[in-house]
């Protein structure tokens, strides 16, 4: 029987029309903008300045406190300049930009093919090896590995959970790492339970990819204590939460770190980032990334050095239809519209979605028929058209109490209203709005 959580979630298109693509390398750019903040945290502190020589997997920018990456060059060749420079969102952003040399790596980097499944560092040496690499969850969270990695004393990891579900319609780039780099995943699996001393790890994987559950449900009888969890497609099935709910039966209580419950969850991109930084010493610099939309001419999955521009990427995939209407970072749920494809790739960039100017045009809004989809469908359980309604009229403290953030930004609340209403935009507002003022009264 398919697993699942028990509480709302919605089914939209999927949309994986890049499912059965093949991941293609890309051509290395001649020139990359590498953000130093491409992570939940502390931004890394920059390591290196103007005109100095850097090698493919140089660190750039160092961890700056115990929540935070280092981040590594992903091409050789020349500092152009540190500066501030807008990012996706039109923010500016500290970032290093770097004019491409060809292609020299540190000795020290294994780039062979060889798949190494002897685990020779200790819980320590992991550690430090993941830290070191910059690996951050790349399922969109972006938090810092090695610190997901040390739960706190108090709390006992149990099972370690890894995310395959990839529920976000459009994206497939972690259906393929599945496939293609399927023995490398268990073997980073082995390397997280080792770091985590649990004895039993699970995959979660959707149905509507089968390829890959019975891939990895083969090839893990050769690994002891790996599973593979047949999950319902179902929207959103890989949040952290939700997931838990449907791989162990256990609900983390509000407020509380996963751990709490005894699981710790890793998203499969994560779990490869991690075999490639202990066993081959490679830095997170590169990743996949599908770049995809209805109207694109050659859609697919490709392989991208971190700082690549966007407009490079779209290029590839056929350059942007005259149709275009939006340019969205990530899926159509979670994602988020981009102001410029003249902006680098980052660490978090699962996905690149074009969508028509049809297929992006806002709805006008209409009021509220108190029709109650939005309650049906929040996988938290929470009231969304009451938090909306208490964040049109600045009442932002009240929503606190009503949970808001409990609220995860699925977006199935806006996805499922008859009345077109913008429910996300007024909850994501809200909630940094009650951020601001808490940091306000902890000044005080």
């Amino acid at each position: 029987m398919l697993k699942t959580f028990p509480k709302g979630g919605i089914h939209p298109p999927e949309n994986k029309i890049t499912a059965d693509k093949e991941t293609v390398t890309l051509p290395i750019p001649k020139q990359v903008i590498i953000p130093v903040s491409q992570h939940i945290g502390a931004p890394a502190k920059v390591i290196v300045k103007k005109n100095d020589k850097v090698k493919t997997g140089q660190m750039i920018a160092q961890s700056n406190g115990f929540v935070s990456a280092c981040i590594h060059s992903s091409v050789s060749g020349t500092v152009f300049k540190v500066d501030n420079i807008p990012d996706a969102g039109g923010y500016k952003r500290l970032a290093v930009v770097i004019n491409v040399e060809g292609d020299e790596w540190l000795d020290n980097i294994d780039r062979s093919e060889d798949i190494i499944k002897e685990i020779n560092s200790d819980k320590n040496e992991i550690l430090k090896k993941i830290q070191d690499a910059g690996v951050v969850g790349l399922g969109g969270a972006t938090f810092p590995t090695h610190v997901k990695l040390l739960p706190p004393k108090s709390m006992k990891p149990e099972v370690l959970i890894i995310n395959g579900a990839e529920c976000e319609p459009y994206l497939t780039a972690d259906h393929r790492l599945m496939l293609e780099k399927s023995e490398e995943l268990l073997i980073g699996i082995k390397i997280l339970m080792k770091a985590l001393s649990v004895n039993k790890a699970v995959i979660g994987i959707e149905n509507n990819k089968s390829d890959a559950i019975n891939k990895l449900e083969t090839l893990s009888e050769n690994y002891d204590n790996i599973s593979v969890a047949a999950l319902k497609t179902k929207y959103p099935q890989g949040g952290e939460k939700q997931l838990i709910k449907a791989v162990t039966g256990k609900e983390v209580p509000s407020g509380e770190l996963p751990v709490k419950v005894g699981a710790v969850v890793q998203n499969v991109g994560t779990v490869f980032a991690v075999y490639e930084a202990v066993q081959k010493n490679k830095p997170l610099i590169d990743r996949i990334v599908t770049v995809t939309g209805k109207y694109l001419s050659n859609p697919g999955n490709f392989k991208v050095r971190i700082g690549t521009s966007v407009k490079e990427l779209i290029n590839t995939a056929g350059g942007l239809p005259e149709n275009t209407g939006k340019i969205i970072s990530g899926g159509p749920m979670m994602g988020r519209a981009l102001i410029t494809d003249n902006t680098g790739i980052t660490k978090g960039t699962s996905g690149i979605l074009i969508l028509s100017e049809q297929e992006s045009k806002r709805r006008s809004l209409k009021p509220c028929i108190r029709c109650a989809k939005c309650v049906e469908v929040c996988p938290m359980g929470l009231e969304p058209f009451f938090l909306m309604a208490l964040s049109r009229k600045t009442l932002f403290e009240k929503t606190e109490n009503e949970g808001i953030f409990d609220c995860i930004e699925c977006g199935s609340c806006s996805y499922i209203c008859p009345s077109d209403r913008p429910l996300l935009d007024f909850i994501r507002l809200s909630k940094k709005e009650v951020a601001l003022i808490r940091k306000a009264k902890r000044i005080k």
